[in-house]
C-alpha cells in the first residue's frame, strides 16, 4: 500500500525534476548559441534572428495547441483584444530585438546582470501605469538590484555603450510587457494562458520584424547564402536556436504549471547564475572580482525583493 502511494509520487517529483532540467537547458541554450551565431559565429543580423525565433514559435505554437492540445485553445473574441494583443506583441518584439542586439557586443555574463534588474523596471511600471505601491521594505530591496549593475558595469572589461544601452532597454521592455499584458488583459473573459499569447503574438510579431529585417538589414539574404558556404551547419543551427526559442516558452509555462510561484523564483535566479558561470567557460571571456561582486549584489537584491514581495503583500 505504501509503494502505491509512492510510486506516483516519485513519478511525480522525477517530472518534475525532468521538466526543471529541460527549461534551464533550453534557455541557457538559447541564449548561448544566439551569442555564438551574434559574435563568434560572424552571423551579425539580431533582427532576422528574433525573426527565425518568432516564426519557428508561430508553427510550433500551432502544432502544440491545435493538435498536440497541449494546452485548450483559446479564441480571440473581440476587435479590441486583438489590438491589445498586438500591442503586447510590437513590445515582446521589441525586448526580444534589443537583447539579441546588446549579445552582438557585450558577454553573456553581464547581459545577465544587466537582465537581472527586471524587477526594478516592473515596480517601476507598475507604479507609473497602475499606481500599484509596495512596502518601502521591497522598494528597499531594489537598491542593491540597481546598484550591483552600477558596480559590474565599472568592472566589466568588455563594457560597450551601446550593448548596454540596448540591454537595459530590452529588460525595461521586458518589464513594460509583463506589466501591460495585467492592463490590457485584465477582464476574465479576455485572459489567454502564455501558450496561447504566443500563438497569437508570434504571427504578428513576424509581419512586424519582415520590414524591420529588409530596412535594417538588407544584406542578410546574401551574407546568410555566402556563410552556409563555409559553414554547411549553418541553417542546421538557425533550426536549432529557433526551435529552442520556443521550447523556452513551452518548458517555462510547464515549469510554472507543475511549481509553485516560490520555487519557480529561486529556479529563476539560479537560473541567471548557471548561465553566467557556463558562458565565462564557454567563451573566456575575462571577468574582474568587482564585476562578479556586482552581479552577486543584483541577485541577492532579486531574492531579497521577491522575499519582501510575499512578506509584505
Amino acid at each position: 500500500m505504501v509503494f502505491s502511494i509512492s510510486s506516483p509520487s516519485k513519478r511525480q517529483a522525477l517530472f518534475i525534476c525532468t521538466l526543471i532540467l529541460l527549461w534551464y537547458s533550453s534557455n541557457i541554450g538559447v541564449l548561448l548559441l544566439n551569442k555564438f551565431l551574434l559574435s563568434n559565429y560572424g552571423f551579425a543580423f539580431p533582427v532576422f534572428l528574433t525573426m527565425c525565433h518568432m516564426a519557428a514559435c508561430a508553427v510550433l505554437s500551432y502544432v502544440s495547441i491545435v493538435f498536440l492540445k497541449v494546452v485548450p485553445f483559446q479564441r480571440i473574441k473581440s476587435r479590441s483584444q486583438f489590438l491589445r494583443i498586438s500591442t503586447l506583441s510590437v513590445v515582446f518584439c521589441g525586448s526580444v530585438v534589443g537583447g539579441n542586439i546588446s549579445l552582438r557586443f557585450l558577454p553573456v555574463s553581464f547581459n545577465q546582470a544587466v537582465g537581472a534588474t527586471t524587477p526594478f523596471f516592473t515596480a517601476l511600471f507598475a507604479f507609473l501605469m497602475t499606481r500599484k505601491r509596495e512596502a518601502w521594505v521591497t522598494y528597499a530591496a531594489l537598491v542593491p538590484v540597481v546598484g550591483g549593475v552600477v558596480i559590474a558595469s565599472g568592472g566589466e572589461p568588455s563594457f560597450h555603450w551601446y550593448g548596454f544601452i540596448m540591454c537595459v532597454s530590452a529588460t525595461a521592455a521586458r518589464a513594460f510587457k509583463s506589466v501591460l499584458q495585467g492592463v490590457l488583459l485584465s477582464s476574465e473573459g479576455e485572459k489567454l494562458n502564455s501558450m496561447n499569447l504566443l500563438l497569437y503574438m508570434s504571427p504578428i510579431a513576424v509581419l512586424v520584424l519582415l520590414p524591420a529585417t529588409l530596412v535594417l538589414e538588407p544584406n542578410v539574404i546574401d551574407v546568410t547564402l555566402t556563410l552556409a558556404t563555409k559553414h554547411r551547419y549553418l541553417w542546421l543551427l538557425l533550426l536549432v536556436n529557433s526551435s529552442m526559442a520556443y521550447g523556452a516558452n513551452l518548458l517555462n509555462f510547464l515549469v510554472t504549471k507543475n511549481t509553485s510561484a516560490l520555487t519557480l523564483q529561486v529556479l529563476g535566479n539560479a537560473k541567471g547564475a548557471v548561465a553566467v558561470v557556463i558562458s565565462i567557460l564557454l567563451f573566456r571571456n575575462p571577468v574582474t572580482f568587482i564585476g562578479i561582486a556586482g552581479y552577486t549584489m543584483t541577485v541577492m537584491g532579486v531574492v531579497g525583493y521577491g522575499e519582501a514581495k510575499r512578506r509584505y503583500k
